[in-house]
């Protein structure tokens, strides 16, 4: 196995977080196209492509200063920004967001988010389940269900694919992060430093191929002899990999370089300040999540940005809003200007909020009672607004709305009922996709 390092940074727990890339146990989506016909054919899915772009934020993003400004609040609460109006009527958002402000109705802000923990951990924005009921083997992802279910878009591309970092010791595309559903369905990270070893080197596809029917021989050997169900799921994940080494499409799909050089600008080259080892800029990762889902990719994880902002917030904000306000625009634009919207679904959110009260060093700290979120596309209801906080930002005041809520809806939208599906654990025990009592968002269907 070949691990590639990238950049490292770290929040205010001292984790250190690392972008990588595994090469040789290939941490990808399930390539099983019966499962796929299986899963699109019940749900009444003909040849489409629908998928979900993640962004994840994190470090704890700012609500007050972002999407839900609280100017009626004490002068140490409202903070620094100002609203504008949106192109929906009655809707605000803060100044730093001008182009999410002439397109919010493509838009809906979600302003009251509950049931984070407080810690920086991505799991409440990964994972549909509560971690505390966990089954053998862990609950998989988001990203590693929809693998599970519905496979790839199209042949030669990963399911599932991470382009995050680490978020403490949960990790985005981890061997773990699959849970119980084995590593076939893990992330897959096809960072810019690894985009050589998408290639082949040296090797003919015939010499490929042999060497494919050599492992063959050994993998049928150690199935037969193997009662954990450990080698079905390493088969699918050769033949993953495989399939991705004889294909073009995920190598064309991060190679920046083959984008129109207009639209690339539309996305805007950012600052590759917070990348220690400038292996890309900060904004790319927006244009290759468009790309990774053309070219057949069911989920992408993304992660923006570091939001933990304990000091010199106003300062933070006025930096990275117009930046995410500029890449998060430019995705849902292109998106629609290539006929994918209406397929694929975007949401934006971080582990937890930050507190009204700005602290002696001009930052927020950490808030778990409410956060934000936007989501786009998929087909869901936009141009609004749901739920609110208090005066003063401190609780959610209107129509609390549950992470796993956001994830039922997802579901919703791909076309799976997330009540009826259900998925065999290690033990053989159907589990469901969200936790009991948990349904899609009415606003939003």
């Amino acid at each position: 196995m070949l691990t590639v390092l990238g950049s490292k940074y770290r929040l205010c727990d001292g984790v250190t977080r690392r972008n990588f890339l595994k090469i040789g146990a290939i941490g990808m989506g399930g390539l099983s196209l019966p499962q796929l016909y299986q899963a699109e054919a019940g749900s009444g899915i003909r040849n489409s492509h629908k998928a979900v772009i993640m962004v994840f934020l994190p470090g704890g993003p700012p609500h007050q200063d972002m999407w839900d400004l609280k100017l009626d609040a004490p002068s140490d609460i409202r903070g620094e920004f100002k609203p504008i109006a949106t192109n929906v009527p009655g809707i605000q958002i803060c100044e730093e967001f001008p182009r999410m402000a002439k397109m919010a109705d493509k838009f809906a802000f979600i302003r009251s988010i509950v049931g984070a923990t407080g810690g920086h951990d991505a799991r409440q924005c990964l994972y549909p389940r509560d971690p505390r009921r966990m089954p053998s083997g862990g609950w998989p992802s988001f990203g590693a269900t929809l693998s599970k279910l519905m496979g790839p878009g199209k042949k030669g591309a990963p399911s599932f694919v991470g382009l995050s970092p680490k978020t403490g010791h949960r990790e985005w595309g981890d061997p773990g992060m699959p849970g119980f559903l084995g590593p076939a369905h893990g992330a897959f990270r096809p960072t810019s430093e690894g985009a050589a070893d998408l290639k082949l080197s040296d090797v003919t596809l015939d010499r490929l191929s042999e060497r494919r029917t050599l492992l063959e021989t050994f993998d049928n050997y150690r199935r037969d002899v193997d009662s954990s169900g450990l080698m079905d799921g390493l088969d699918s994940f050769t033949q993953s990999a495989f399939g991705v080494l004889t294909s073009s499409k995920l190598a064309e799909a991060i190679d920046l370089d083959k984008e129109n050089p207009k639209l690339r600008e539309r996305y805007g080259r950012g600052s590759n300040k917070l990348q220690a080892d400038g292996s890309h800029k900060l904004l790319d990762d927006f244009l290759m999540a468009r790309r990774l889902v053309e070219a057949g990719a069911r989920c992408v994880t993304l992660a923006f940005s570091r939001w933990d902002w304990h000091g010199g917030n106003f300062k933070r904000g006025r930096e990275d809003f117009p930046m995410l306000d500029q890449g998060l625009t430019a995705l849902v634009e292109d998106l629609e200007q290539r006929g994918m919207l209406n397929d694929v679904s975007v949401v934006v959110w971080g582990e937890f909020g930050r507190t009204p009260k700005i602290n002696a060093n001009a930052g927020r700290d950490h808030w778990p009672q409410v956060s934000c979120a936007a989501v786009a596309g998929g087909g869901m209801r936009t141009g609004q607004v749901i739920g609110a906080t208090d005066r003063n930002g401190g609780e959610a005041a209107e129509r609390p709305v549950k992470f796993g809520e956001v994830f039922a809806t997802l579901y919703h939208q791909l076309g799976i009922d997330p009540h009826s599906t259900m998925i065999d654990d290690l033990n053989g025990r159907p589990q469901h996709l969200v936790d009991p009592g948990i349904s899609p968002m009415k606003e939003l269907i």
